[in-house]
């Protein structure tokens, strides 16, 4: 049994949302340059042009991409033959939080959800604990705005719908959404599964690098018929027209109730933030 102190999680949970908040990924990045290529409209170039100046601004001089800093969203495969020790994990990481929130000059989002008072910290952290196999933990970050987690919804569709209505609910969703999530998005999609279940699949089918594509080639399919359809819609970088409504469409599936067909989209807008660190 391998011993780790939860004080080392506190450390990697604040250096990942700093880190998350300043430096837009690699994989995003990638994705913001390949959709210049090919984007005809020239407002829509140019806004991508801007989005990419803006991540630069923000690395160099250590700043937040946006001033939506999210509410501190944190997935951690516990590997089943460690044994924490120094305290609770649960609070090693709201402490891990607390410390990058603050020491990144990073917006606290987090408020009481009828007074609106704000809770100071960002605190408490949504937690998503999974125990796998082996003596490591993976500790992923996701700074989650609230632009485009508004525009997210589930839904039980009827069985009867089959692929193609799941296709055209994930389609009108983006429709819907238009401009309010800061397109050029990424759309989490999570199909099968409980109520509860469909939609932690779909956030984290957002936790994929940008670009990548799905092992499974059922689902590679559906995420590349989904982007062109979502594309096709020309609501554009910001909406304000183009070709580039998302970078990617990411899809999780799992076995359903057989009278269910659960559908969630978790929509992520251009500054798809996301962190992990193997301790």
């Amino acid at each position: 049994m391998r011993e780790v102190s939860v004080g080392e999680i506190t450390r990697v949970v604040r250096g990942l949302f700093i880190d998350a908040n300043i430096n837009l990924g690699d994989d995003v990045l990638a994705a913001l340059h390949q959709a210049l290529e090919v984007e005809e409209s020239p407002i829509g170039k140019e806004i991508l042009n801007e989005l990419i100046e803006n991540a630069r601004i923000a690395k160099d001089e250590g700043i937040a991409i946006c001033q939506d800093t999210g509410l501190a969203v944190v997935f951690i495969e516990l590997g089943q033959d460690v044994h924490l020790v120094g305290g609770d994990l649960n609070e090693a990481i709201n402490e891990g939080v607390r410390q990058g929130y603050q020491d990144g000059y990073l917006r606290k989002s987090a408020c009481h959800p009828f007074t609106r008072k704000n809770t100071g910290d960002n605190t408490p952290a949504i937690i998503h604990l999974e125990m796998v196999p082996g003596d490591k933990i993976k500790i992923m970050a996701a700074p989650k705005g609230g632009g485009s987690e508004n525009m997210s919804r589930v839904v039980m569709l009827t069985p009867a719908v089959g692929l193609e209505g799941v296709k055209e609910y994930v389609v009108q969703r983006v429709k819907e959404s238009g401009a309010n999530p800061c397109p050029p998005i990424v759309v989490g999609v999570g199909i099968g599964g409980t109520f509860e279940q469909t939609a932690l699949i779909a956030k984290k089918a957002l936790l994929r690098p940008v670009g990548s594509k799905n092992p499974d080639p059922e689902l590679a399919a559906i995420e590349e018929d989904l982007l062109g359809r979502i594309n096709d819609l020309g609501i554009g970088p910001q909406g304000y027209g183009g070709r580039t409504t998302a970078l990617a469409v990411h899809v999780n599936m799992i076995p359903c109730h057989i009278a269910s067909l659960s559908v969630a989209v978790n929509i992520q807008c251009h500054a798809d933030r996301y962190k992990e660190e193997i301790i």
